[in-house]
């Protein structure tokens, strides 16, 4: 019991429990989506191509989450523009803007007179030194992405699944996809915060793949990846308080190991 209760003793340790969980549900409503879509290469594209923005708010001394979110909502209207002006696949598209706007940061990072710490935990992650007001904006990011979503659930299935049907019942399918990879960009700036922009992706894709070998229809789906991903990241953070490693990437390989486990399991089931 006390090796459950001894790092509550600490603000920083309750404040990272908060802001996993939060970030988990979060992740769960825009991952499901992404998992069904097979867009999963999106999510790693999106924690590489906002680098730019953050760069390029460290050289202009502002709010470095300002920053990655203009360059969020760059990246997914960009690859929305290139995928319908060009009629290539969206995989496509995705490459071709990801890496410009990757290179883009480099090419800014090149130009940083220094390299401080505000700027290297962005890049690496660090669930520990989440503040409050980290918490609150994740409140009202997962608020609201949960109410853009629910507002558009049924547009979105169609989408997804017939954009034929949807686009002879007059929906608007380049708005809605859109919006969906915007959505994406957003949670993704959030993720990078706690785990990097390399490892963000594992929050955003791992815990709704689990949840979709066993969860029937969307809401358990949902409702799976977000208990999966905070009891993950619950794990990764304690497991990190007494092995002494870094909790980003510790958070990471349990949800990792959460992944195999259900994937061995339900092979089980199978045979």
């Amino acid at each position: 019991m006390n090796a459950l209760l001894d790092p509550l003793q600490f603000g920083f340790f309750l404040r990272a429990l908060a802001g996993v969980s939060l970030v988990s549900v979060l992740c769960a409503l825009v991952g499901v989506w992404v998992v069904l879509r097979g867009l999963s290469y999106i999510g790693d594209a999106m924690s590489h191509a906002v680098l730019p923005g953050i760069v390029g708010a460290f050289l202009l001394h502002v709010n470095l989450l300002l920053g990655a979110v203009v360059a969020a909502i760059l990246t997914a209207l960009g690859i929305g523009f290139v995928s319908q002006r060009s009629g290539l696949k969206q995989d496509s598209a995705i490459g071709i803007v990801f890496v410009g706007m990757f290179a883009l940061g480099i090419t800014l990072l090149s130009r940083a007179p220094t390299y401080t710490t505000d700027l290297a935990n962005f890049l690496i992650g660090n669930p520990l030194g989440v503040t409050s007001g980290d918490l609150w904006a994740t409140v009202l990011v997962t608020a609201l992405v949960a109410a853009v979503l629910w507002a558009v659930q049924k547009e979105l299935l169609l989408v997804s699944f017939d954009p034929t049907e949807a686009r002879a019942v007059g929906l608007p399918v380049r708005r809605l996809n859109n919006l969906l990879l915007v959505l994406v960009g957003l949670v993704v700036v959030l993720t990078v915060q706690l785990v990097g922009t390399t490892l963000s992706v594992s929050l955003l894709i791992t815990s709704a793949a689990a949840a979709r070998l066993y969860a029937p229809s969307l809401t358990r789906m949902v409702a799976v990846a977000a208990v999966l991903g905070t009891v993950c990241g619950v794990v990764g953070l304690y497991l990190s308080y007494y092995l002494n490693t870094a909790a980003g990437p510790t958070i990471v390989l349990v949800n990792t190991a959460m992944f195999l486990l259900a994937l061995t399991l339900r092979g089980r089931r199978s045979d």
